[in-house]
């Protein structure tokens, strides 16, 4: 972000539009950005507008389109919102303006860490109704219900994408500054960061039920985007499942609508092609693993012709008895 605005800092003049979109720590839009502009002696809020407007979006979503979502914007200075509104407002239906840069910083981490903190929760709630026997699933179907109060928020094997897992620890860092600790975030990032290792688990347990090992054992994962319907693998944490299984002797192979062949990731490396789903690859497998739920996946086939399949998606209602509940 800051090499970014280096970068556009030579060919800057009067009466540009400056808008940071990416999410930040509040204070981010004045701190830094604001004096690297106005060391060319362009006066911010009179020669040159600054604003904060953070992306809004939802891959894999179709009801929304981007001039339909709302837009969040905060100015360094009054002149500098009512400028970016009149920018803004000739592309989105809705502007919606905030008192400072710092108010529509924080805006983005409020919405990026109340998503963290409540799938935290159920995940959490997931272990625990585990335990007693119950399907969380069920739980959270039934709690839907109520038509105000509650909203629904749904457990996996952890989180995923650029946004949710990382987002909410820029304000954990900056709360440091003011001498204050951000437990619910810290708490919450805990909790979904043992989910993968919590789900492994599962499929041990259920490998052992059946009297094989992990090690040796070919297990067929099923999705490694990280959420259904589009093939963004970003902190992915079926690609985390993946390391985790390798790591124990399995052998793993997985089977992706939208990501043909496994690319080339910093942190993650495997020379995989997806596997096609017929009733010979499922039968194959001593576990099918479903990590992301892709509405493409036919979810009869798979019932009928895996062996064991282990769910963190909560996609199967009904029990069975090769069905395990992850």
């Amino acid at each position: 972000m800051l090499d970014t605005t280096e970068s556009i800092v030579p060919y800057l003049r009067p009466g540009q539009v400056v808008s940071l979109e990416s999410t930040t720590w509040p204070g981010t839009t004045d701190e830094e950005l604001r004096p690297r502009i106005e060391r060319t002696g362009l006066n911010v809020g009179q020669d040159l507008f600054l604003v904060f407007s953070p992306e809004r979006e939802d891959p894999g979503n179709p009801q929304y389109q981007t001039r339909t979502i709302p837009k969040i914007l905060g100015g360094v200075t009054p002149a500098c919102t009512q400028v970016g509104q009149a920018l803004y407002g000739q592309v989105i239906d809705q502007v919606i303006t905030v008192s400072s840069t710092r108010a529509a910083e924080m805006t983005k981490l409020l919405e990026n860490i109340h998503r963290a903190v409540n799938i935290g929760l159920v995940n959490e709630l997931k272990i625990v109704c585990d335990r007693m026997g119950i399907d969380i699933h069920e739980v959270i179907r039934a709690a839907a219900t109520k038509p105000f109060g509650f909203t629904p928020y749904y457990p996996g094997p952890g989180l995923g994408g650029h946004c949710i897992p990382i987002d909410p620890f820029y304000l954990t860092w900056k709360a440091r500054e003011y001498g204050l600790s951000t437990r619910f975030i810290e708490l919450a990032g805990e909790v979904n960061a043992n989910m993968p290792q919590w789900v492994v688990g599962k499929v041990i347990e259920a490998l052992n039920e059946r009297r094989t090992a992990l090690k040796g054992a070919s297990i067929l994962v099923l999705g490694i985007a990280y959420k259904k319907n589009v093939d963004d693998m970003r902190e992915s944490p079926a690609v985390e499942l993946m390391e985790l299984l390798r790591a124990k002797g399995a052998l793993v192979s997985y089977s992706d609508p939208h990501v043909a062949r496994f690319p080339t990731m910093r942190e993650h490396s495997f020379d995989l092609q997806s596997v096609s789903l017929t009733p010979e690859t499922l039968a194959a497998a001593d576990c099918v693993l479903l990590a992301t739920d892709h509405a493409k996946f036919d979810y009869d086939l798979i019932k009928r012709h895996a062996r064991l399949i282990v769910d963190s998606r909560g996609v199967y209602r009904e029990p069975a008895d090769h069905i395990v509940k992850a």
